[in-house]
């Protein structure tokens, strides 16, 4: 088995990649994000469609999901790059592919992807081997977030500048790490230069989730343990905005997946929309 294989990323990255492209596929316009790049990296069998987790109908909330806090997070950073910031640090950042859809924002700024060592590299010869390069601008900082508490430093000695504002998003993570990770994360976050925002994704408890969606969520959290990524943590919106502040956030706002619906879907005929995942966003 080559170094490729052993440093592939992980099941989770993958399905989210498959689930971007999926939107464009199956759902009709208007797209919420545009993104068949990741479904490049990843090169999945040509039987991928026919796969229970990319069912469209089963998969539809976890996709609108997906793309919503994909859109959130990118619009986020286009505005505030609109007003001066120059970094966007984002925290494992997976099969993320706005370095290569956003160039004309992306290259405005310095992006800084964190991930566990081996997948990055995976990813970063996908890149190379895709024609898409490696611009100067974006970065790649090896973590593995639970065992290596230099993840600061590692960015510092990538480029970042702790001196001037950023956006910081992890997205599609919380759910994985202790809570513990989670709010060591969140502490060395808030001590980003002021006018800085963090934005980060976390999934509400199973008995909060809507009736019809807990089933979903269920098989989900069933996969994820099956597949060695099993989800550990769970927040509703007023212990996420607690947590926030304790570790010296200036502002922190939850940002709903009925905000979200409103946002992004609201004219849509189809019902796709959002399922139980929410947003933190907060600033320092």
């Amino acid at each position: 088995m080559n170094d490729m294989q052993t440093a592939a990323p992980d099941s989770t990255a993958v399905r989210v990649a498959l689930w971007r492209a999926l939107h464009v596929q199956v759902d009709p316009p208007p797209h919420v994000l545009k993104d068949e790049i990741g479904l490049k990296l990843a090169a999945p069998d040509d039987g991928w469609r026919r796969r229970r987790d990319c069912d469209p109908h089963l998969t539809s909330r976890f996709r609108a999901s997906i793309v919503a806090r994909t859109r959130f997070i990118e619009d986020l950073v286009a505005e505030q790059a609109d007003r001066g910031v120059r970094q966007y640090v984002i925290l494992g950042a997976g099969l993320d592919t706005f370095a290569q859809r956003r160039p004309e924002i992306a290259s405005r700024l310095r992006v800084f992807e964190v991930d566990q060592p081996g997948p990055q590299a995976w990813k970063r010869r996908r890149l190379m081997d895709l024609g898409f390069g490696i611009p100067e601008w974006l970065r790649f900082v090896p973590v593995d977030f639970e065992a290596d508490g230099a993840w600061w430093e590692r960015l510092a000695a990538a480029g970042f500048d702790a001196g001037q504002p950023s956006v910081m998003a992890s997205a599609g993570v919380s759910m994985y790490l202790t809570r513990d990770a989670i709010a060591a994360t969140l502490r060395q976050a808030a001590a980003l230069a002021p006018g800085s925002t963090l934005v980060m994704t976390f999934i509400l408890p199973l008995d909060r989730a809507e009736p019809e969606e807990r089933p979903g969520l269920e098989a989900a959290e069933k996969g994820a343990r099956a597949s060695g990524t099993p989800f550990i943590s769970f927040f509703t919106p007023p212990e996420m905005l607690t947590l926030a502040r304790e570790v010296g956030f200036r502002e922190a706002r939850h940002v709903s997946a009925a905000d979200l619906t409103q946002r992004y879907f609201a004219d849509r005929t189809d019902g796709l929309r959002p399922g139980s995942e929410e947003l933190l966003v907060a600033t320092t």
